[in-house]
């Protein structure tokens, strides 16, 4: 259902083409099963309180928009900043009557102000436990993947040894430090492709690949997608939701890492969707 002036809903998705807002049942909501779409919650919506649940359960790699009240809103700041708290939105922005899908196309694929901040934020509300220790290197390697290119660099960087790296994440049940490092960089170079139009090769370039083959490679490799996929589907938090989902099909996450969350499932592309992990084995539980 396209969403006009005169039909103002509570929730509503975006996706592509990035063209039209479609209105979500809030009683028996049908959420995309691929990357790159986003939710909207209009808080200036009569019933606003019915899209709580919607938008605090909506489906991992999904971001949110939060469209706050008019000036005349009886909703408090307090009720507001509780609601922002419980469902961890992408963006908040004023209040709009009908926002426009150029404006949302934007903040979904604007950059994040911090990605090693946004990436171990995603891993905590995804239910991903981390000790602060571990926490500490995850967003370190994000950090540094801007420059670092190597695992031996990386463990330089982090003044550890590659085995204790690699015995520390090991321990704690999670992926191996080059994959924390490779989908870090891929992340990187999404982010770049879909906010210039700048060639592959120029991106990936920039982030230290030989050429746009060895960046499409491993982003096929360890993703199961290609860069024009990524560009064309806006976002990052989505790509990293894929990348979770095939590292627990490898194994590599341990079964008591993740709380559950509602409803995860992985996403792929449309040719794709044998990769979505809704039912995950036993040996890898999402």
């Amino acid at each position: 259902m396209e969403v006009t002036d005169s039909r103002r809903e509570a929730v509503f998705l975006f996706g592509p083409p990035y063209r039209h807002l479609q209105a979500v049942d809030r009683a028996d909501p049908v959420l995309p099963q691929e990357g790159g779409w986003a939710m909207l919650w209009n808080l200036g919506c009569e019933g606003w309180r019915d899209g709580h649940r919607v938008a605090a359960e909506r489906l991992a790699g999904i971001p949110l928009v939060i469209i706050l009240p008019s000036g005349n809103d009886e909703l408090s700041v307090l009720r507001i900043l509780r609601v922002i708290e419980q469902t961890r939105p992408q963006a908040v922005i004023p209040y709009h009557r009908v926002p426009s899908p150029g404006e949302i196309a934007s903040l979904i694929r604007r950059p994040p102000t911090s990605l090693a901040s946004g990436v171990t934020e995603y891993l905590e509300w995804r239910g991903i436990r981390l000790d602060p220790v571990t926490r500490n290197i995850i967003r370190r390697t994000v950090e540094l993947s801007d420059r670092v290119r190597t695992i031996t660099a990386l463990a330089k960087n982090l003044y550890m040894s590659r085995r204790a790296l690699g015995r520390r994440l090991l321990n704690q049940g999670l992926p191996v430090p080059s994959h924390w490092l490779q989908v870090s960089r891929i992340l990187r170079a999404t982010i770049k492709l879909q906010n210039s139009d700048s060639s592959l090769f120029k991106v990936a370039s920039s982030l230290g690949y030989p050429d746009g083959f060895s960046l499409s490679n491993q982003m096929s490799r360890l993703l199961g997608i290609r860069p024009l996929e990524a560009r064309e589907r806006l976002g990052w938090e989505w790509l990293l939701e894929t990348w979770l989902a095939r590292e627990a099909q490898r194994g590599t996450i341990a079964a008591d890492t993740m709380r559950a969350r509602p409803s995860i499932v992985a996403f792929a592309s449309p040719d794709r969707r044998e990769t979505n992990v809704s039912e995950p084995p036993a040996s890898a539980s999402l």
